[in-house]
């Protein structure tokens, strides 16, 4: 059985098999007679062949597939009328809330070109936005507070791999993608079963340090970045395969390098850069420089996509403050790739990084009990969006500060302390 883009440039058929199996017995671990909605880009369909299945092997009782397709998004802003902007599928995403409150899973598959409405409207992209993360809203709480396993994967689809590897034919630049995603999914090795049992323990051994140590906040420095996050009231830290709230041990994201926490909504203070560029319903982000007050971002600017990023904080009250704070060592696999990967899937694990917006409700200790009122009281976030962008690097150091104001080093250029 063999593979390929639309234009018949091979992606490796064993190693894509393996990435559909570690999608399905890791990311997922999905249970016999679990239903499973996949949402993908068309160019992907090889690989929704091979995890759905997978799927039907592990015994999942329906899989059920969403596509979409560059051409008809692009089709939106070309034609559709302006009210079209205000407007997003919620009887789709109603269906999907409902199926995971009846423990469906959910796998999304990434690869659409990073840069695709690039050359649209900036104003119409974010009402567009603005009005799917509304509907979105039921079926991402579902996942945020993980009640559900749930898995994202990346196929190579080759508008993404040609913005990556730009100076390379399409087909050379599919393979270079492919060969990278695979490396940083651990499926280029003879056992990636195995392989993520080892970095599931390494990932969960940062992770009780931490937890130890309950530090009231860090403190990050470096080029451009003197900032102190304060963390959550109750906050608890996590890093690879965890329980969701029905039971089931999962691995969200393909790859993984960070242990991560939700920080305090209102205790944030200073200013950071970001130190790579954030690709966001695309647009290039570049050069992000924001300063926060009370834990809220009072000014943001940006040397490219800058009008973007205001739109992006104006969606709502929660979109100013963090739901998401994250280290990851300068050293990790995907970091040392050297690649921008254009994708927070992968550049998020190629650095520290927070996230704007909502929080996830598991990063607090017994979460799966909290109410909304007790994850706002102590501290959570709530927001209808969720982004990450990318804050550490080789220049980079972290303090631990604990409640008597004590200073334990975390980070030291970049790597654990």
């Amino acid at each position: 059985m063999t593979f390929a883009s639309p234009n018949h440039h091979p992606v490796d058929p064993a190693k894509l098999e393996k990435l559909a199996e570690v999608a399905v017995k890791v990311g997922l671990q999905l249970q016999k007679s679990q239903d499973l909605v996949i949402t993908a880009p068309v160019v992907a369909m090889p690989l929704v062949r091979l995890i759905t299945r997978e799927a039907y092997k592990a015994g999942a009782g329906l899989v059920s597939t969403f596509y979409s397709d560059e051409e008809t998004t692009l089709a939106r802003y070309e034609y559709g009328h302006d009210g079209s902007f205000d407007r997003a599928s919620n009887w789709l995403y109603e269906g999907m809330a409902k199926a995971y409150a009846n423990n469906a899973a959910r796998l999304a598959i990434s690869g659409d070109n990073p840069m695709l409405l690039s050359g649209q409207d900036p104003a119409k992209v974010a009402r567009a936005n603005r009005a799917n993360s509304a509907a979105y809203k039921p079926a991402l709480e579902k996942i945020s507070n993980f009640d559900i396993n749930w898995n994202i994967v990346s196929y190579p689809n080759p508008s993404w791999a040609k913005l990556v590897f730009p100076d390379d034919p399409e087909g050379i630049a599919v393979a270079k993608l492919a060969k990278a995603i695979f490396a940083a999914s651990r499926v280029d090795v003879p056992d990636p079963i195995g392989a993520w049992a080892e970095h599931n323990a390494n990932l969960h051994k940062r992770s009780a340090w931490m937890n130890g140590q309950r530090f009231a906040a860090l403190h990050f420095q470096g080029p451009g970045t003197d900032v102190k996050i304060g963390l959550a009231d109750g906050h608890e830290w996590h890093g690879g395969a965890s329980v969701a709230k029905n039971g089931v041990t999962c691995n969200p994201n393909i790859p993984t390098e960070e242990v991560f926490t939700t920080p305090h909504a209102l205790r944030v203070e200073g200013h950071v850069s970001s130190t790579k560029p954030l690709s966001h319903q695309g647009t290039l982000i570049d050069n992000i420089r924001v300063r926060f007050e009370g834990g809220r971002i009072v000014e943001a600017k940006a040397t490219r996509g800058e009008e973007v990023l205001n739109k992006v904080l104006d969606t709502d009250e929660g979109a100013r403050r963090l739901g998401e704070v994250a280290l990851v060592p300068h050293s990790s696999p995907i970091s040392a790739s050297g690649i921008l990967f254009y994708n927070t899937l992968f550049d998020e694990n190629a650095s520290c990084h927070i996230a704007l917006g909502q929080c996830y409700s598991k990063c607090f200790i017994d979460g799966a009990t909290l109410s909304q009122e007790q994850i706002k009281a102590q501290g959570g976030n709530s927001s209808l969006i969720h982004i990450d962008w990318m804050i550490g690097s080789d220049k980079v150091d972290i303090d631990g500060i604990k409640l008597d104001g004590s200073r334990v080093p975390v980070m030291r250029g970049g790597e654990w302390a």
